[in-house]
């Protein structure tokens, strides 16, 4: 993504740390645990790879088709997924996010915002706001309600789970401010 090296490099620690939780998970016990953590792995590990600043490394000019083409895949799975679950209704826009900025990318490498300083194009605007939402939404659902439970193994604990949707989300809308 376009930007500074040092918030470049934290987000790429984040997304790479919550990556590797989300695979840690796919180990769960827990069956519904294991269906979500591998889209969420791959979108850790994507986000890591595109947060990388480019003044480190310039991606390959077949970088960029490249994610779309795997987000693309990622988006239609979590689409065919919607039909059990509404949290894959959220896979399907986070991926389809990732097409969108690996589209815009591919138009306008090298160059702040690729849209020619005209203000925010909608889409990201749109983007930008559903994953504010999100983040806010998700930061309230950490909010403890009740006393302590049964003991949970560490992949299956909840709290866990929404602290690292609520971090790839928070990642989400850093990327797409730089974009």
């Amino acid at each position: 993504m376009h930007g500074p090296a040092s918030p470049g490099w934290l987000l790429v620690v984040l997304c790479a740390a919550t990556g590797a939780y989300c695979l840690r998970r796919m180990r769960s016990g827990v069956e519904e645990q294991r269906r979500a953590a591998g889209g969420e792995a791959l979108m850790g590990f994507g986000m890591a790879a595109m947060a990388v600043p480019g003044a480190v490394f310039t991606p390959p000019s077949w970088a960029w088709p490249a994610y779309a083409v795997v987000f693309g895949a990622a988006a239609l799975h979590a689409l065919w997924s919607a039909r059990t679950g509404a949290h894959h209704l959220h896979h399907l826009v986070g991926a389809l996010a990732m097409v969108y900025m690996a589209a815009v990318m591919a138009a306008s490498p090298g160059q702040h915002g690729g849209h020619g300083g005209a203000g925010v194009p909608l889409v990201t605007g749109v983007l930008l706001l559903y994953f504010a939402g999100y983040v806010l939404l998700s930061g309230a659902r950490l909010v403890p309600v009740g006393g302590g439970g049964e003991a949970v193994a560490w992949g299956d604990r909840p709290e866990l789970v929404r602290a690292c949707r609520l971090s790839m989300g928070i990642s989400m809308v850093a990327m797409l401010l730089t974009l």
